[in-house]
């Protein structure tokens, strides 16, 4: 029996349960999938209908594995963690008086540095693999490619004002996010122009979304966003106090912050190479994503979440990587180091 280190409960009507060390998802009389909890690293119910025993509840908290909750699009509503991981202080402390001074500056910056190199970083990646074979689309990418690191002065020149001009976060939050959005625009544009002959894509849409491009990334952000939850968990932090996103009641700011510069490089990457290799993102009448497609995009995230990546003149998965960063975001509010380095993917 292969080792299952992430447990995805997506179909309606199934049950999960506890039997004798492990966790099973059963449908009636037939078990659909089981795990032991000794390997056992996140739980996911990724649909409606769903549900899930008080034992296995507790024996994954026992065991400090999260269960999380995400509907039919990829949207994550809940998480389930032991209380023992949520009971970090000094940490949260650190990370909440961080927000008026100049480290909240400079984590916001470092988020949207990590995702605006990594947009790039995409592009060329994808560019040289067309070197030869259509020389026009190589010149075209490496071009946008340029264009979006060009940014990286403005961000720059707000790290280098901040300081002399006593900014706070709210002064820096308009002009950081009018940037990310200009590089964006030139990364999607580059990602268009990626798409096999046939798609029809009009540009890149959230929540909401129902053409199979979207959807599909929507879906892999969703399957993302529960192994940044856990790292910031694991980490110490609040998920819920962020920086670059305003605060809401129920809004896991952080989270959000910290999975920017882990888009391109975990989820754009994976959803591109499927549909260049012919893979059909299969969608129902309604225009959701078909259950054996969540199923299938779940599998691949994770798969590349394992792959290893080089980090720190070494290489790990970069599972593994998300969650050295986050604990290097913790080291950092708590002033026991001097900067925090986004991840940037190589090419």
């Amino acid at each position: 029996m292969p080792i299952i280190q992430h447990l995805i409960a997506d179909q309606f009507g199934s049950h999960v349960g506890k039997y004798q060390g492990r966790l099973k998802i059963t449908q009636g009389k037939e078990t659909l999938a089981q795990a032991p909890l000794l390997h056992l690293e996140t739980v996911t119910i990724a649909n409606n209908g769903v549900s899930i025993s008080a034992d296995a509840i507790r024996a994954c908290t026992d065991q400090g594995i999260p269960i999380h909750f995400l509907s039919g699009t990829g949207n994550p509503y809940a998480s389930l963690y032991s209380a023992g991981l949520t009971g970090t202080v000094l940490t949260r402390r650190a990370q909440l008086t961080a927000y008026n001074d100049l480290r909240a500056i400079h984590l916001a910056l470092a988020f949207a540095g990590g995702k605006i190199q990594n947009q790039a970083t995409l592009l060329k990646y994808a560019a040289k693999y067309r070197k030869e074979t259509d020389p026009d689309l190589h010149r075209d990418l490496h071009w946008l490619a340029g264009e979006i690191l060009d940014h990286m002065e403005e961000l720059c020149a707000l790290d280098f004002l901040a300081p002399r001009e006593h900014y706070h976060i709210d002064d820096v939050r308009g002009p950081l996010l009018s940037i990310e959005g200009r590089a964006a625009q030139k990364y999607w544009r580059g990602i268009k122009l990626l798409l096999p002959e046939g798609w029809e894509w009009n540009g890149r849409e959230g929540r909401g979304a129902r053409d199979p491009f979207n959807s599909a990334l929507n879906y892999g952000y969703g399957i993302l966003y529960s192994q940044i939850e856990r790292a910031v968990v694991l980490a110490g932090l609040d998920p819920y106090g962020g920086y670059v996103h305003t605060d809401r009641p129920g809004k896991p700011s952080l989270a959000l912050d910290f999975i920017e510069e882990f888009r391109a490089p975990a989820v754009d990457r994976t959803v591109l190479g499927l549909v260049n290799k012919g893979v059909k993102i299969e969608q129902d009448e309604q225009g959701f994503l078909t259950e054996k497609t969540r199923r299938f995009l779940a599998e691949k995230i994770l798969t590349r979440l394992e792959t290893p990546e080089k980090y720190a003149d070494k290489r790990y998965p970069l599972r593994t990587i998300i969650q050295m960063q986050a604990r290097t975001i913790a080291t950092y509010v708590r002033n026991e180091r001097d900067a925090y380095t986004p991840f940037l993917a190589s090419w």
